[in-house]
């Protein structure tokens, strides 16, 4: 029950912080409804985190498998955002295009960055009270 709980807040947290992170970047780049996508986005990735570290949980060594879930959810959200940026500048020649392209992309990398580490923090901390001391 507590790998239950422990996933249950880490997805309000991390939602609430990405969201927030979303909602100030929306408003800083005084957006209009193309950060609909961002707030989606936003909330796919906190779905998707929140399962793979739920999962984790039940290893093994929980303690490890949170750790390498953090840093390979890391990578491939990295090596995705750096495909999206290649696609937009192998497209989009001009740049104007792709200046007025670059707050989307921002939009959809720091909310996703901010929601895998606050999620990754959260579950560790809560795995690491958990865990005998002892191991």
């Amino acid at each position: 029950m507590r790998k239950f709980f422990t996933s249950l807040f880490a997805f309000v947290l991390t939602g609430f912080a990405g969201g927030l992170v979303a909602q100030w970047l929306a408003v800083a780049a005084d957006a209009q409804e193309e950060y609909i996508l961002v707030f989606m986005a936003s909330m796919l990735v906190t779905f998707v985190v929140t399962f793979v570290f739920f999962v984790a949980q039940f290893m093994n060594d929980p303690l490890a498998a949170v750790a390498t879930s953090g840093k390979w959810l890391l990578i491939v959200f990295l090596v995705l955002i750096a495909l999206l940026i290649a696609l937009i500048l192998y497209t989009d020649s001009s740049a104007a295009v792709v200046k007025k392209d670059m707050p989307l992309v921002i939009g959809l990398a720091l909310p996703g960055l901010v929601t895998i580490i606050t999620q990754w923090l959260f579950v560790r901390w809560r795995v690491r009270r958990g865990w005998p001391q002892h191991r």
